[in-house]
């Protein structure tokens, strides 16, 4: 190529290329850069890929260089990537196959006309190459980005599918893509590879940079992988290799989204499972995992609806309600007062139906459910009943049952007050059976006191039940501080760390939005017993847990509330948790304040 500039140090190189003012001259020189650039050993050669990367990051859209022939050359550039290592060793020639491979996924992401010339330019073997560990995890990351994209649209997915270790691949990176991260380069600092590094932090370095970066990465190289395992999912012949035992029995835990917060996660990929009768099957028989999805179902996170969606499925599913009713039917129950929720307009309904569905399917078979089940079912719909009774109602009735509601709430404050938990409980009862299902404000204050005193009385499973009542008839949804924290103690309990964490960092963006001076955080200080369970959660729940314990990068020895003083944590939670029993009795209706700006929370991970 004809130097265009004298003064630059790599004659016809890209950037003095772009600098042509002439576009047909321009296109004639990027076109003949393209097809040059795989055959040249010439130095230099990763700043005009570097740019390119950035180029394709900001204008994905752009056909320019696709009609250049871009994906051609990148493609010949990782092959020679892995076929000569002298090469790739040379000057800083390491970095190009992870900028190729990251330029073709970024071009691919949003058109599917480009996905097609992708495929014609011939990127996937290279790619698949590269999805094997050919070179490393920085370079499997970018590959199983660029082969999701690909899989995603249906032109493209069949030549995906054609080289059939890809999903196998994708499987055994989705599940082992921490360990590989932690062991081969988090673990040991002094082992880091250069430009890894420099990848990871670009060029702002520091250990912690380094560290943090690479647990955001850790968390998309298995988020991109369960994205491109999901492409799969859709296609029935292929759940029985996605559905084996091993593999579904892990995915709930595979919580990416705590680093990615748009990643759906492990339960995204359940979700695209349980549309299907046969995945239904197996995941209606893998012990484990309707528990798990029960406990994110309940969850105040953007993963809730998608599990929602797989109880009720199962729950449809007349070969697998049998085997999850009793099971699933609490944790639906408990959410029946939702009234929107992803593409749900009417959940409580919805669930309503289902469940009517389920009782009398098995009214004359020979399955049964549990008594208990069945009693849960007819309270609500004995509690759907009324509400629609109460509509009908005259308001000087509705009146009478809320101010007799009011005197046993009294007295339940009154018992709580005395150190009579197990009383105040009952009373509490008897008001929530009193207390008209429309008056929604005074129903929260009652579950979550309830839910208090079962913390009390040791019993976490029904503090969880009433705390999940509250947030769900809350407005807006999931947004009732003190029932946040106190389900995050329940959980606690329970030693579910990772659902523990979700509800105590709520509830510290809720005190930061509150008036209640009782809740309010004052100089955006956060309250000592909140930051004690969210580090101790953080512990227990950090992305590179299994993997440390494994490799014996942390001690081992008993649970993660070890490191942060047991002793202290119980007393100062409880009272940092004062029932609203106690603020009700002086007359503060603490619960009933409304909170600010609708529900709008901020991202507090970096602060707590």
């Amino acid at each position: 190529m004809d130097k265009i500039q004298s003064d630059c140090p790599y004659p016809g190189c890209f950037f003095c290329v772009m600098k042509e003012a002439n576009p047909s001259k321009r296109r004639a020189s990027v076109l003949k850069f393209f097809r040059e650039l795989p055959s040249q050993d010439d130095d230099g050669q990763v700043l005009p890929i570097s740019g390119l990367w950035n180029t394709a990051m900001a204008h994905p859209n752009d056909p320019e260089f696709i009609n250049l022939g871009i994906f051609e050359c990148m493609s010949a550039l990782i092959c020679k990537g892995l076929k000569n290592r002298r090469w790739l060793s040379h000057d800083q020639n390491i970095y190009i196959p992870y900028y190729a491979a990251h330029i073709i996924g970024s071009y691919t992401m949003n058109m599917e006309e480009f996905a097609e010339r992708a495929v014609r330019a011939g990127v996937i073997p290279p790619l698949v190459e590269l999805l094997r560990g050919r070179l490393t995890w920085v370079e499997q990351r970018v590959a199983v980005r660029a082969l999701g994209h690909l899989a995603t649209y249906p032109s493209t997915f069949p030549a995906v599918a054609d080289h059939g270790e890809v999903l196998e691949l994708a499987i055994q990176l989705a599940s082992s893509s921490l360990e590989i991260v932690y062991s081969h380069f988090y673990q040991f600092v002094d082992r880091r590879l250069g430009y890894h590094c420099d990848l990871l932090t670009r060029g702002m370095g520091g250990l912690e940079m380094e560290s943090r970066k690479a647990e955001e990465w850790a968390s998309q190289l298995q988020c991109w992988s369960l994205q491109l395992i999901n492409c799969f999912a859709f296609k029935s012949e292929f759940l029985h290799d996605i559905c084996k035992a091993d593999f579904l029995v892990k995915l709930p835990g595979m919580w990416g989204g705590l680093v990615n917060e748009n990643s759906p996660a492990g339960v995204g990929l359940l979700r695209t499972i349980c549309q299907n009768k046969l995945g239904r099957g197996h995941v209606a028989n893998t012990s484990g995992i309707v528990e798990a999805l029960c406990n994110i179902a309940r969850s105040s996170d953007d993963w809730q609806y998608m599990a929602v969606d797989c109880l009720l499925w199962l729950l449809q599913d007349s070969n697998t309600c049998h085997k999850v009713i009793d099971k699933i039917a609490p944790t639906v129950i408990d959410l029946a007062d939702i009234s929107t929720l992803g593409d749900y307009k009417k959940l409580g309904d919805s669930i309503a139906t289902v469940l009517q569905d389920c009782m009398q399917q098995y009214a004359n078979s020979r399955t049964s459910i549990s008594t208990h089940t069945k009693e849960q079912i007819d309270e609500l719909m004995s509690s759907k009943q009324s509400l629609k009774l109460e509509r009908n109602m005259p308001k000087e009735d509705l009146h009478i049952k809320q101010a007799a509601a009011l005197v046993v709430k009294l007295e339940g404050n009154s018992l709580f007050s005395s150190g009579n938990i197990a009383g105040a409980a009952a009373k509490y009862s008897e008001a929530l059976a009193l207390c008209p299902m429309k008056s929604k404000k005074e129903r929260v204050v009652l579950y979550s006191n309830r839910a208090q005193c079962y913390l009390l009385l040791q019993q976490p499973l029904a503090a969880i039940s009433d705390a999940t009542r509250a947030l769900c008839l809350h407005s807006p949804l999931n947004r009732h501080a003190k029932s946040l924290w106190r389900r995050a103690q329940a959980y606690d309990m329970l030693g579910l760390a990772k659902e523990s964490l979700l509800d105590a960092i709520l509830f510290i963006n809720e005190c930061s939005q509150s008036n209640d001076p009782d809740l309010s955080l004052k100089q955006n200080k956060v309250p000592d017993y909140a930051e004690r369970l969210v580090k101790k959660q953080m512990r227990a729940a950090w992305l590179f847990r299994e993997a440390a314990l494994k490799h014996g990068g942390i001690h081992c020895e008993g649970d993660a509330s070890d490191a942060f003083g047991q002793e202290a944590d119980d007393s100062e939670w409880e009272t940092a948790s004062e029932s609203d029993a106690e603020n009700d009795a002086t007359g503060e209706a603490d619960d009933e304040t409304e909170w600010k700006n609708g529900g709008h929370q901020e991202n507090l991970y970096e602060k707590s």
